[in-house]
């Protein structure tokens, strides 16, 4: 009996992949971080409106936004170990990428520092920024894992290419943030900047996950983003290099168009490159 028939049918049914398993997955996710939302509301009550402001505290921070991703952190790894992919996951990549990819985490990396320089601290207080910290922490890693790790590989493993990928889990990515309209104050506009920017974040985020080669850098590097951008949206200060952080989503969304043409033209190339030694071998057993 070969390994794929020993799996269970829960098991087989995951590793076939296929796009519309990943956004099943996905919208399955996103119900059940909701329900989780509602239970922490029931237990620790409402805090705030779905947005924290400069009057939220650490607590309401962290109970209001921290703890239905802790929640759904748990669920995602309940989801991967019965699935056994957790080595797979957090192991190393099949796939790397190209130098030229740093870009995406400079441009990234870059912003999350500007705006780190340009909040005012005193006024924030040390709880307050510990607890977006440790929220982003929890964020970087949710989303990351479910979008770079379980989508790219339930794509993969139904041989789609990187393309395909990239495309594919950025857009679920964003697709999850379009959910904020209905569960937050914030208009319709906001919602759709914030849709496109995330789209193109997304792939900023598969990049890091192609050049590193492991999960873990794109987590960490998107639990840096959440909390700086929070914190200097509701704590700024003029600090000169605060220009950056005010533009941010331009500077990603720009970034990131450049980059997916880029990325388009080097994994065409890159798949010539895969091609062209088959066919010289077909042809040599042929002669």
């Amino acid at each position: 009996m070969s390994e794929h028939e020993s799996m269970s049918g829960w098991k087989r049914f995951w590793e076939r992949g296929g796009w519309w398993k990943a956004l099943v997955l996905v919208a399955v996710y996103y119900g059940v971080y909701l329900l989780l939302g509602l239970l922490s509301t029931a237990v620790f009550g409402k805090r705030g409106d779905g947005l924290p402001t400069a009057e939220s505290s650490a607590l309401d921070i962290f109970l209001g936004t921290g703890m239905p991703i802790v929640l759904a952190s748990i669920v995602l790894l309940a989801f991967g170990w019965s699935i056994g992919w957790l080595k797979e996951l957090f192991g190393p990549q099949p796939i790397r990428g190209r130098r030229w990819m740093w870009i995406a985490i400079v441009v990234v990396l870059g912003i999350n520092i500007s705006a780190a320089l340009s909040v005012d601290y005193e006024k924030a207080g040390a709880a307050v920024v510990a607890s977006w910290l440790l929220t982003g922490l929890f964020v970087g890693f949710a989303e990351e894992t479910l979008t770079r790790g379980f989508v790219v590989n339930l794509m993969r493993k139904a041989g789609h290419r990187e393309i395909a990928v990239a495309l594919v889990s950025s857009a679920l990515f964003a697709a999850m943030h379009a959910g904020n309209f209905f569960t937050s104050a914030q208009g319709l506009s906001t919602t759709a900047f914030q849709v496109v920017y995330t789209f193109f974040f997304g792939i900023c985020m598969y990049l890091a996950l192609r050049l590193t080669g492991s999960l873990i850098w794109p987590i960490l590097l998107h639990a840096s983003t959440d909390p700086m951008v929070f914190l200097y949206t509701t704590y700024p200060t003029n600090a000169p290099f605060a220009v950056i952080a005010r533009l941010d989503i331009f500077i990603v969304i720009g970034a990131g168009i450049v980059l997916l043409i880029a990325l388009i033209i080097s994994e065409r190339r890159r798949t010539k490159d895969l091609i062209a030694p088959r066919r010289d071998l077909s042809v040599t057993r042929t002669a």
